[in-house]
């Protein structure tokens, strides 16, 4: 397997609305992303995620895009942006952006004169029909939108004002083409790639099937992996991204590992990697995210292990828990109690020794948590407000909705980044966009840094050990105690060198019997300090126990 530089980095997201407020007006912006640029240094992270920062009527918190080469105001101006490209580069730090091309805003210019009229130059640059079909929106409701100016229906499988752009058209993708070439010359270091194998529909926009005499039905198996979007990534990259040297990763929603190899292997020329949400499923019903079912660790580690040995050879895993429309992790899959702590620490060790390239969520460094908000005024997520007044309408109770919002809302991963204990979590002087989580007096930065036995420098340790060990990297893997609801285990081989990775994800003391091959090994990272350095056959694993032990010649 060749290696990259990408392979090699851990990747830091930052959702730019809700990081850090320099000119205190209640919205993150770029100056203030230049003033934490130290603490991510620290950190250890080599490329900066940012969320978009585009131009911008804010339907969707930035992913609906009027102007591709402007940078919306609330953020600051392209010369803030030329800063802190400068001075990210400055501190050996690479940037990708964020790049929303599945669709658009509807007040971009391009859609301004496609809805003029149906001879209009930009008509086909979306996609227009008579009849709607019966698809629904991801953000509830149908897909279609009907435009009186010229008695047709635009496809939006997100918000209304999110038209769907159409790749069929070649005009489409060579303009796509020239504005992602615009933002490569200027220096960035890559894209993250939203919804991207949303790109091909599937022409003859049939039906979905409709389930239990619902009104709306799902369109996925028409429009995710669609016929052409392979040709299409290959064009792009062909025009595009095969002249830089630079990291991709496309957001990918359906996609499974015999789809992703073909997205990612070196010989395809498309992508490098993929974000899939098999993971992030494990906790949804028939109905999708908002029908919550108890999770089972058998299930999580089958999908996991699944991606590590399918992409050992093709292709390349993206490693996350956390991004801005996922809960907080420790919230989900771990204790954001009494254990808080532990559980992060653990959860982090899990991800982070495995085969891939790790993403981390702004704040998940800190554990920060799911906030329990006690109305639906206090959010702003257009999915959560969608979603709420659908079911409202549909008869369902306030109480029962907002314990599903408090579990699921992507505004858990919104509330301002908790910086220290002074007023508004030092996110900004006023009244945030979104509040904070009351529990920031606690949970912060500041007193993270300080304390050295904290979730951050643990989070500095496992990116250190990556950088150390290139059998964190590039190693094979292979599942140990499948069937244990208690412990996730795993073993990593490069070379004759040999890691072995032990997770308690319960709040119980567990035993796990050690391979005799490892008996010799050494303890790199934990997350009790008390556990010895040496190995015994058997090993009683407190709550939330995290070991890692590695020997370099058995």
């Amino acid at each position: 397997m060749t290696r990259q530089w990408w392979k090699e980095s851990v990747v830091y997201q930052i959702y730019p609305r809700s990081f850090n407020d320099s000119n205190n007006d209640g919205i993150g912006d770029i100056n203030g992303i230049i003033q934490k640029l130290d603490y991510l240094k620290e950190l250890g992270v080599d490329v900066i995620w940012l969320s978009p920062v585009y131009e911008s009527p804010n339907d969707d918190n930035g992913y609906d895009i009027s102007d591709y080469t402007r940078i919306m105001s609330d953020f600051g101006t392209m010369e803030d942006w030329d800063r802190m490209l400068q001075e990210i580069h400055k501190r050996n730090m690479k940037l990708i952006m964020d790049l929303v091309i599945n669709h658009t805003s509807d007040e971009h210019n391009w859609f301004v004169e496609s809805r003029k009229s149906t001879d209009n130059a930009f008509r086909d640059y979306y996609i227009w029909r008579d009849k709607p079909n019966n698809w629904e929106s991801a953000f509830s409701g149908s897909a279609w939108k009907y435009d009186k100016t010229t008695n047709q229906y635009y496809l939006h499988l997100f918000s209304q004002k999110q038209p769907d752009l159409n790749w069929e058209n070649p005009d489409v993708r060579n303009d796509l083409f020239t504005m992602m070439k615009w933002w490569l010359d200027k220096g960035v270091d890559g894209f993250r790639m939203d919804v991207i194998n949303f790109i091909s529909k599937d022409q003859r926009l049939p039906d979905g099937e409709a389930n239990n005499g619902k009104l709306y039905a799902s369109g996925h198996s028409y429009y995710m992996n669609g016929p052409r979007v392979h040709e299409f990534l290959q064009e792009m990259n062909q025009k595009t991204l095969a002249n830089y040297d630079i990291m991709t990763v496309g957001e990918m929603p359906g996609v499974t590992p015999e789809q992703a190899k073909l997205y990612t292997a070196e010989s395809r020329n498309e992508l490098d990697m993929v974000f899939h949400f098999e993971h992030m499923d494990i906790d949804s019903g028939p109905d999708g995210k908002w029908d919550i079912k108890p999770w089972s660790l058998v299930e999580l580690k089958q999908i996991l292990s699944k991606w590590q040995t399918e992409l050992e050879y093709e292709g390349w895993n993206s490693l996350y828990w956390n991004n801005h429309d996922q809960p907080r992790v420790v919230s989900r899959f771990g204790d954001d109690g009494a254990y808080r702590v532990e559980s992060a620490k653990m959860l982090a060790t899990t991800l982070h020794m495995m085969k891939g390239t790790p993403y981390i969520y702004q704040g998940e460094e800190l554990g920060m948590t799911n906030v329990r908000f006690n109305k639906i005024a206090s959010y702003r997520d257009i999915e959560t407000l969608n979603m709420y007044e659908e079911k409202i309408n549909e008869g369902a109770e306030e109480k029962a909705l907002l314990e599903t919002i408090h579990a699921k809302s992507r505004d858990n991963a919104r509330t301002p980044m908790q910086w220290d204990s002074s007023a508004n979590a030092g996110f900004t002087e006023t009244a945030p966009w979104l509040q904070v989580n009351p529990n920031y007096v606690d949970i912060n930065a500041a007193s993270a840094v300080a304390d050295p036995n904290s979730i951050y420098h643990y989070y500095r340790k496992l990116i250190a050990l990556r950088k150390k060990y290139p059998i964190v990297v590039y190693g094979s893997y292979e599942l140990l105690m499948p069937e244990s609801e208690s412990i996730f285990a795993y073993t990593r081989e490069l070379r004759n060198k040999h890691l072995l990775v032990v997770s308690n994800f319960t709040n119980e003391f567990v035993h796990f019997e050690i391979p005799k091959d490892y008996l010799k090994a050494t303890k790199i990272i934990g997350n009790y300090h008390e556990r010895n350095e040496k190995l015994e056959q058997k090993l009683e694993l407190k709550p939330y126990e995290s070991c890692v032990y590695y020997d370099a010649d058995f």
